[in-house]
């Protein structure tokens, strides 16, 4: 799997862990398929990417849980919704994969942020090599 130029970041709320997450995507999935929707996961936005093109070009979203970016899920596609108070929003449409990144501390932001390819984490398996447990304790003590 290739990673592109451009991702997206975002804080993960309400998640306390990376198989929290996993377990709200797959909720969100179910939805979908219910409703006769494609597979993948989505994350719902206000604003939509002005620079789309490039997100589409193997972008991710980078996920922060607990201060630390963690894990990112590949850019699928964007759609639009109306929601209940008519107003338009974006659905960013992820792949349901789920790819562990070295834990680099990230302090509190509103809404989503690009991140070039140059500042994002390493994925762990292209890393250290270190197990993830270890890398998240050495981020959290800031000796990562």
């Amino acid at each position: 799997m290739t990673k592109g130029d451009l991702h997206l970041i975002k804080l993960c709320v309400g998640a306390d862990s990376v198989d929290d997450l996993v377990d709200w995507r797959k909720r969100s999935m179910a939805i979908r398929k219910k409703a006769g929707l494609s597979p993948h996961t989505f994350h719902t936005t206000r604003m939509w990417p002005r620079r789309e093109d490039e997100l589409l070009q193997g972008g991710s979203l980078y996920w922060v849980i607990k201060g630390l970016v963690s894990v990112r899920q590949p850019i699928h596609g964007f759609e639009e919704v109306i929601g209940s108070d008519d107003i338009k929003r974006c659905n960013i449409l992820l792949e349901p994969v789920f790819i562990m990144t070295e834990p680099w501390p990230k302090r509190p932001f509103q809404g989503w942020r690009y991140l070039k390819a140059d500042d994002a984490p390493p994925d762990i398996c292209s890393g250290s090599g270190l197990e993830p447990a270890l890398a998240t304790q050495l981020a959290e003590l800031g000796l990562l």
